[in-house]
């Protein structure tokens, strides 16, 4: 038993230098979230933000995309469901949050 307590002990930090050290070792982690932020969670908010922005100005007669690739006109909005017009007289709807941007 004697020497578990030895070796905690020498483990263990001593004096009023060992404080710093955490901080140091935190430097590397910060600055990883600090590259992650301005690399992938900013510019995922600024496109989540313009897709928000697009669909709230959405109007009859924008020719816009769907999620799953279908291209058509839109007829009518209503709150969150969208009639589109593919041509052909047929016309579907599909929820709002769907459309995934403008027809170019």
């Amino acid at each position: 038993m004697g020497i578990l307590w030895d070796t905690a002990y020498a483990m263990a930090p001593h004096g009023g230098g060992g404080g710093g050290q955490g901080l140091v070792a935190l430097i590397p982690l910060i600055l990883m979230f600090v590259i992650f932020y301005f690399l992938l969670i900013r510019p995922q908010q600024k496109r989540a933000k313009q897709h928000q922005e697009f669909l709230n100005s959405l109007k009859k007669g924008d020719n816009v995309v769907t999620a799953g690739g279908i291209i058509g006109k839109v007829l009518d909005i209503d709150g969150d469901v969208v009639t589109l017009d593919l041509g052909n007289n047929v016309k579907i709807k599909v929820l709002k949050s769907s459309i995934a941007g403008p027809r170019r």
